[in-house]
């Protein structure tokens, strides 16, 4: 019964991702978040090591820009590593930051997206923070998709450090206390947060089934629209994001009125 049932879905999901995308409103999101949430989660119902979960993980991140670019998407924010998972024992930490490293090399080496990696990169392991930035590098003149790649990523530490840029600008132009008071408003923060520069999220997308947002895109998210699905990330497939997707072009977005 069970190799039927998975029969019937390898025929009948590609009809219906087929349906999906050409049923798809006109009013796309701009900018996604994604919250790659469940990697340990799936690895254990599984039966399989943490590590092995981070790599099916990594494994999806590929087909998701994919599927990304299929339908005209122009920023993505992936949310690989928080400052909270810094503290993760270093048995299970240090295969996660390779993990992690690898795949962003994997994803420049495909010369398809422009990477650039937000967060405290000067929290990071020395060695991580250049592969990181040699991903920036190695992609800064792709002509696609722009892919923030969030490791080391805070919500509240990005605000913090947005503040202390701010400040610090000023200081350096010689700005009074008072003068400084003055000039931090909405916009001034938002000219210094690590996505400057770049659209609002549109749409945030948390698997796993948690609904939370657990710090991410604190500042940025504040008239996006949320989408939680219940599959870990390494089983995300192709018809749950059209689903997030046609769920978002679907809702009507009042911001506030």
């Amino acid at each position: 019964m069970g190799q039927v049932r998975r029969a019937l879905r390898r025929v009948l999901y590609p009809m219906y991702e087929a349906r999906l995308v050409r049923h798809l409103p006109d009013n796309l999101p701009r900018h996604i978040g994604v919250m790659l949430d469940g990697n340990r989660r799936w690895a254990k119902a599984v039966g399989q090591s943490t590590a092995h979960g981070h790599r099916a993980g990594a494994a999806n991140i590929e087909p998701l820009l994919g599927w990304c670019d299929e339908v005209g998407i122009e920023v993505v924010t992936l949310w690989l590593l928080s400052t909270d998972n810094l503290n993760r024992p270093a048995a299970e930490l240090e295969p996660l930051l390779e993990i992690i490293a690898d795949a962003v090399d994997s994803l420049a080496d495909t010369g398809r997206w422009r990477l650039n990696p937000v967060g405290a990169v000067d929290l990071l392991p020395d060695a991580l923070a250049e592969r990181l930035k040699g991903a920036a590098e190695a992609t800064r003149d792709v002509d696609g998709m722009l892919v923030n790649v969030a490791v080391g990523y805070g919500g509240r530490q990005e605000i913090a450090d947005a503040v202390r840029s701010l400040l610090a600008e000023g200081a350096r132009r010689g700005a009074s206390l008072e003068d400084l008071a003055r000039e931090v408003d909405i916009d001034a923060i938002s000219s210094h947060l690590y996505t400057r520069g770049q659209p609002d999220p549109d749409l945030v997308i948390r698997t796993s089934g948690e609904q939370r947002l657990g710090g991410f895109l604190l500042w940025q998210s504040a008239t996006s629209e949320f989408y939680f699905c219940e599959a870990y990330w390494p089983d995300f497939r192709r018809v749950d994001f059209l689903r997030a997707i046609r769920s978002y072009a679907l809702r009507e977005r009042r911001f506030g009125s």
